[in-house]
C-alpha cells in the first residue's frame, strides 16, 4: 500500500523472471494484434524469443520491406503468412504488372523451411506456374488456405495442381486474378479430390467452368459455404443450389437473358443464403431474391442492371442487411431507403456507376443528401466507401455526428457537375474527424479547390489515431503539407495524388511523420531527376523515383479514365532487405551514394 513504486524497467523484469517459459506461451497465444506482439517482444529477450515460437501468423504490408531469409530467422514456425506487393494504384491501371511485386524470392526461401505452414495469402503479387509449383511440393500435403488476391501471371495448369495436391484445402481465394485459361479440368479434379472445401473464389475473373463441376463440388464438399464465380447462367445452377445444403454466401453467376423470368423460376437458392451477389440481374429478375431478402446479411448490386426505384423496391424489403455494395445509380432516394430500412447496416460502398451523363441526370447520382439520409438512419456504420457528384460540410458534419462507430472512410468527388455546392470542406472534415475518433483508415479524393491548408492542417490535428491516408487535390501550398505532417504522429501510410507540392516539402513532410513507413506519391511539382528526395533520406529508407514522360504505359485516373501523360511518381518505403534489385528500367532507385 505504501510501498515504493517500482521502475518500469525493474517491473518488467519482475514480471519476466517470475514466469516460467509454458506459462508466456501459453499467455503469447492469447495475443493477437501485431502491435500487442510488437509491444511484448520488446520487454526483454526472452520474451523476444517467445514471441519469435509463438507468432502464427504474420503480415508483410509490403513485400520489398523485408527479407525473407530473415522472416524465416524471427518467425521458423509461423502457419501463416500474407504479403502485400505492387502499390494500391496498380488496381487503378496506374502501375503496370512489370513493375515488380515477384512472388518468386519469398516461395523459393520459405516454402520448404516454414514446416507449419498451412495459410498463404499473396496480394496484388505476380505467380507463375512455377511459384505455386514449388508451394506444392513442399508444402501441399498440409496447406489449408490460398489466397490469390488481384495476382497475375499464372494459369489454370497451376490451380490443376492445386486441386490434384492439396487435399486439406479448406479455402481457395482467386478473386480479380488475371489467370491463363488453359482449360476447366481444375475444377473437376478439385471437385473429385476435396472433401473439406469450406471456400471457393474466383469471382471477377475471366475462368470458364462446367455446371456439372460445380455441382459435383458441392456433393462431394458437404462444408462448403462460400461460392463467388465468373460468369455462368444462374439456370445452368439449379442442380448446384439443391446440393450445396450449406451454403451461406454466393456471389456471381449471370442472367444471361434479361428480361426472361420465366427460365430463371425455377432457381432456388439454399435456404442459408445470407450473402448474396447477382450480375445482369434487371427489374423483372428481381422476384428471385424476393422469398429470402428479410434474412440476407450481405447484398453486393454493383454489376447489376437495376435502376433507382429498382434499388428502393428491393432494399425496402432487406431490413437485416450488415454489409450492402451498390453503384452511385442507387441515388439520393435509394440511400434515404436505405437509411430508413437497413438499422444493422456496418459497412455502405458505393462505386462509381455509369459514365453516361444521360443516365447519370436520369438517376441523380449520390450527393449530400443521401450520405446524411444513411448517416442518420444507419448510425452503425463501420466503414463507407463512396463516389458522389456533390458533397457538403454539413454531410461530413452529420456522418460524424451519428456515426461513431467508423473505422475507414473513403470519399472520392467526382467532377462530372460544373459546380460543387460547399467548397471548401474544411469545416466538414475537421468535424468528421473530431467526433470519429475510433477512424483508421481515411481516404479524401477532391477537385482542386476542394480542401484548402486551412483543411490539411485540421487533418493533422485530429487524425491521431489514424494509420492509413489518401488524400488527392487536396492544399494550396507546400506549408499546408507541413503543417499537416506535424500532426500525423502516428500515420503509416500515406498515399497523394494530384497534389501542388515541390519535391522539398514532400521530404520534409516525410521527416515530420516519425511513425511513417511507406509513401506513395503520384501528380507534384516534380523535377527531371527527383534529386531532392534525397532529403527524406535516412538508414534503411528506400526512394523510388519515376519520372515524368509523355505516352508511356496504359494508365487511367482515380476516376478510371485514361491519362494522357504519364505523370511523376514517388514510392518510398522502411526496408530490412536493402535496394531492390529488380526495378524496371523506367524507375529510377535513388539513396545519397547516388
Amino acid at each position: 500500500m505504501g510501498g515504493e513504486v517500482p521502475e518500469p524497467r525493474r517491473l518488467s523484469r519482475a514480471l519476466s523472471f517470475g514466469v516460467p517459459d509454458e506459462a508466456l506461451h501459453l499467455v503469447m497465444g492469447y495475443v493477437e494484434a501485431p502491435r500487442d506482439r510488437e509491444a511484448a517482444s520488446l520487454v526483454c529477450r526472452r520474451w523476444h524469443r517467445i514471441d519469435a515460437l509463438t507468432r502464427k501468423h504474420v503480415t508483410v504490408a509490403f513485400c520489398y520491406a523485408a527479407d525473407p531469409a530473415r522472416l524465416l530467422a524471427r518467425f521458423p514456425r509461423l502457419e501463416s503468412l500474407a504479403l502485400k506487393g505492387r502499390p494500391r494504384a496498380a488496381m487503378y491501371g496506374l502501375i503496370s504488372d512489370d513493375w515488380g511485386a515477384y512472388a518468386a524470392p519469398w516461395v523459393a526461401r520459405l516454402a520448404a523451411p516454414l514446416e507449419c505452414l498451412k495459410a498463404l495469402h499473396l496480394r496484388r503479387m505476380t505467380v507463375a506456374d512455377d511459384d505455386v509449383a514449388a508451394l506444392i511440393r513442399s508444402r501441399g500435403h498440409m496447406l489449408q488456405e490460398l489466397k490469390l488476391d488481384k495476382c497475375s501471371g499464372f494459369s489454370t495448369d497451376a490451380l490443376r495442381l492445386v486441386a490434384r495436391s492439396c487435399r486439406s484445402l479448406r479455402t481457395l481465394f482467386l478473386e480479380e486474378c488475371v489467370i491463363t485459361d488453359e482449360g476447366g479440368e481444375w475444377l473437376h479434379e478439385l471437385a473429385v479430390n476435396n472433401s473439406v472445401l469450406v471456400t471457393l473464389n474466383f469471382y471477377m475473373t475471366e475462368l470458364k467452368v462446367a455446371p456439372a463441376d460445380l455441382e459435383l463440388l458441392a456433393k462431394n464438399c458437404k462444408s462448403l459455404l462460400s461460392l463467388k464465380i465468373s460468369e455462368c447462367d444462374l439456370s445452368d445452377l439449379i442442380g448446384f443450389f439443391e446440393a450445396a445444403s450449406a451454403l451461406q454466401d454466393f456471389a456471381g453467376g449471370a442472367f444471361n437473358e434479361v428480361g426472361e423470368l420465366t427460365k430463371y423460376e425455377k432457381v432456388k437458392f439454399p435456404p442459408r443464403v445470407c450473402f448474396l451477389g447477382l450480375t445482369f440481374m434487371g427489374k423483372n429478375e428481381m422476384p428471385v431474391i424476393f422469398p429470402f431478402s428479410a434474412s440476407l446479411k450481405k447484398l453486393d448490386l454493383q454489376y447489376t442492371f437495376l435502376t433507382t426505384e429498382d434499388h428502393c423496391q428491393l432494399i425496402s424489403k432487406c431490413p437485416n442487411l450488415f454489409v450492402l455494395e451498390v453503384r452511385n445509380v442507387i441515388g439520393d432516394r435509394g440511400l434515404e431507403v436505405v437509411g430508413d430500412t437497413c438499422k444493422k447496416l456496418r459497412r455502405l460502398r458505393i462505386e462509381r456507376g455509369d459514365d453516361d451523363p444521360g443516365l447519370q441526370e436520369e438517376q441523380g447520382g449520390v450527393s449530400q443528401l443521401g450520405l446524411t439520409a444513411v448517416a442518420v438512419g444507419c448510425r452503425d456504420l463501420e466503414y463507407i466507401a463512396a463516389y458522389v457528384s456533390d458533397i457538403t460540410n454539413g454531410a461530413l458534419e452529420s456522418i460524424g455526428t451519428f456515426c461513431k462507430n467508423l473505422y475507414d472512410f473513403r470519399l472520392v468527388l467526382l467532377d462530372r457537375q460544373k459546380q460543387v455546392t460547399d467548397l471548401p470542406l474544411d469545416n466538414g472534415v475537421r468535424a468528421l474527424l473530431r467526433s470519429c475518433t475510433k477512424l483508421r483508415r481515411f481516404a479524401l479524393y477532391l477537385r482542386p479547390g476542394g480542401l484548402s491548408d486551412i483543411g490539411l492542417d485540421y487533418i493533422g490535428q485530429y487524425s491521431g489515431n489514424i494509420q492509413y491516408m489518401l488524400l488527392g487535390n487536396v492544399g494550396e501550398s507546400d506549408q499546408g503539407l507541413i503543417r499537416f505532417a506535424i500532426g500525423c504522429t502516428n500515420l503509416r501510410k500515406l498515399e497523394l495524388r494530384s497534389c501542388c507540392f515541390s519535391e522539398q516539402a514532400l521530404s520534409l513532410a516525410v521527416l515530420h511523420m516519425p511513425s511513417l513507413r511507406y509513401i506513395w506519391v503520384q501528380g507534384y511539382k516534380a523535377s527531371p531527376a527527383g534529386l531532392e528526395l534525397l532529403l527524406m533520406a535516412r538508414p534503411f529508407w528506400n526512394i523510388e523515383f519515376t519520372p515524368p514522360s509523355p505516352g508511356g504505359l496504359h494508365r487511367m485516373t482515380l476516376d478510371r479514365e485514361p491519362c494522357g501523360e504519364r505523370q511523376a511518381q514517388v514510392l518510398a518505403y522502411y526496408s530490412l532487405a536493402g535496394q531492390r534489385q529488380d526495378c524496371p528500367d523506367w524507375v529510377t532507385p535513388l539513396h545519397p551514394a547516388a
